[in-house]
């Protein structure tokens, strides 16, 4: 190979290795349930319904030197719903609503993550609801990142309608949009302790 051929060789090779470069510090995170949760609110004319998802998980590798490096990955048991009254419950999961017996599960997957400014992210991805999968763009807050660990929260609005979520009572009209409030704790595994 020749002086000039392996310059060029070098060359091409440099983005290549400053692209794989920032991955490198990708991590994955472990959520602390105990200070994490996703809520929602859907309003209606007689109330409105403040409700939470019981068992979910969420998949997180972050980079917080490179966020676009990062990616979310969230599944939500549908059937855990529960907005405080069993008979408002048992319709959310019928036909009308989410129809949990044939979709089971919410999931959120992440396809980029931007910052926005300090210690503001958006992330999106797609969400998929009753079988329906529409691209969303979550907006983030980092409430604190050091050391590993951290808290980010985020707030943000969706048409049910888009996800055939589309009940209408004549008595008590719902509102279309519903808002989702999320909450999470993470923090880098703990290493293992030596036997």
């Amino acid at each position: 190979m020749t002086k000039s051929s392996r310059f060029l060789a070098g060359a091409m090779l440099v983005p290549v290795l400053m692209a794989a470069r920032p991955f490198a510090d990708v991590k994955p995170h472990v959520i602390d349930k105990n200070h994490s949760q996703i809520n929602f609110i859907a309003d209606s004319r007689l109330l409105s319904a403040h409700g939470f998802f019981g068992k979910w998980d969420a998949d997180v590798k972050l980079d917080a030197t490179n966020w676009s490096a990062s990616t979310v990955s969230i599944s939500i048991d549908a059937t855990s719903l529960n907005t405080r009254v069993d008979m408002r419950d048992n319709h959310l999961r019928s036909p009308d609503f989410f129809d949990v017996a044939k979709f089971p599960t919410i999931t959120f997957k992440s396809v980029s993550v931007t910052k926005v400014s300090e210690g503001k992210l958006d992330i999106a991805g797609d969400l998929t609801i009753r079988g329906v999968t529409k691209r969303i763009v979550v907006p983030a807050t980092a409430v604190f990142y050091e050391k590993g660990a951290g808290r980010f929260r985020g707030q943000f609005a969706i048409n049910r309608k888009d996800y055939g979520v589309a009940f209408d009572s004549p008595v008590n009209p719902i509102e279309n949009e519903v808002q989702v409030q999320w909450d999470m704790a993470i923090s880098e595994p703990k290493p293992a302790a030596a036997k």
